[in-house]
């Protein structure tokens, strides 16, 4: 068979101890394999292990959860939180949407409608992929009070002027009341503002509220210099409320200086929105007006939630009535005006950009 020579002898040894390698590794290979696939019991597959938990974006208090119907389908950097148990004593109903300002997939979008719409109707006629809607602020008739600003444009002030008694007299005020913003990347604030002078443009922010109150003479029309300390916000986007809640990561609510009474301390239906300090912004919407189930609850209750969900700043918005959010096209809480939601003239809109 190898007459020829003595290499074709080597090379058929050669090839021989190579096939009989390449057998070993497959068998070897196999036989791991298979043992992999049994598990300790003898026979059977291996369990599938465990899906890990999500990381949430916030650090959830007692009693708060990741809801596990709204929001399944929302992309990374936004997420639906849910509430319903005993709250401050009282049996509360809460619904909390928090997403990343820094992801440049979300977009903060404050609208305003020229007649009364629903929050429903206006997640409805937003263009585009939507995530939330929420009541902004406050409101008369077809009128706002509170400021609304998108894209650098302001569709509506904080209400510049007020008229309450003094001294048996019809007289003006002043008050800086609280907004919410974002600046052009994405970054939010909260701050007592001031339209200053006869445009709306010019906004600017303060540290402290100008210190008016009821039956004492009304403070200076606000400017670039009074109250103290005042800068030019810097905000492309905005929505105003009014009182402020939380600031500067302490409970700060500031409804006799912004000369505000919205059942301060009785347990209503309310709506905030603040931030966290990593900029974590948060929309929150409490049922009320639904005794003996879900009275709400009063501002102190309110502000004390926010700073459990890690609110470093937080502003109150329209609540009674007018608290609604719609997630994902479903309606959350059930609205306070026996159960019909009601029209309102602001709404925040979170959506994809």
């Amino acid at each position: 068979m190898f007459e020829k020579n003595g290499n074709d002898l080597l090379t058929y040894i050669h090839d021989y101890q190579m096939k009989k390698i390449l057998y070993l590794l497959v068998a070897a290979v196999t036989i791991t394999a298979c043992s992999k696939k049994s598990d300790s019991t003898g026979g059977g597959t291996t369990p599938i292990p465990p899906i890990p938990p999500v990381t949430t974006l916030l650090q959830l208090p007692a009693g708060w959860k990741l809801s596990s119907t709204l929001g399944l389908t929302f992309p990374t950097g936004i997420q639906v939180y849910q509430f319903d148990t005993t709250y401050m004593g009282r049996t509360t109903k809460a619904f909390c949407v928090a997403f990343d300002s820094r992801n440049t997939n979300l977009e903060f979008k404050p609208v305003m409608a020229a007649t009364a719409t629903t929050p429903t109707a206006f997640y409805n006629a937003e263009p585009g992929v939507v995530y939330a809607c929420i009541n902004g602020g406050f409101f008369s008739g077809n009128q706002s009070f509170s400021t609304v600003k998108y894209n650098n444009t302001v569709s509506a002030p904080n209400v510049k002027a007020l008229t309450r008694t003094f001294n048996g007299n019809n007289t003006s005020y002043f008050p800086t009341r609280a907004a919410f913003g974002v600046n052009s990347t994405g970054a939010p604030s909260a701050a007592w503002i001031y339209h200053v002078g006869t445009g709306n443009d010019l906004i600017y922010s303060y540290p402290i509220p100008s210190p008016n109150a009821l039956n004492v003479a009304p403070q200076a029309i606000p400017t670039a210099n009074f109250p103290a300390g005042g800068t030019i916000w810097n905000t492309t986007s905005a929505i105003g409320g009014s009182p402020m809640l939380v600031y500067d990561n302490a409970i700060r609510i500031t409804d006799s200086e912004e000369l505000i009474s919205v059942n301060n301390t009785t347990d209503r239906p309310r709506s905030a929105i603040g931030h966290t300090s990593n900029g974590i912004i948060v929309l929150l919407a409490v049922e009320g007006d639904n005794s003996p189930t879900y009275p709400g609850i009063n501002l102190n209750n309110l502000a004390n939630m926010l700073k459990d969900l890690g609110c470093t700043y937080a502003i109150n918005l329209d609540g009674g009535g007018s608290t609604s959010m719609v997630v994902g096209g479903t309606r959350t809480v059930r609205p306070g005006d026996g159960g019909n939601e009601r029209g309102v003239i602001s709404a925040v809109i979170i959506k994809r950009k």
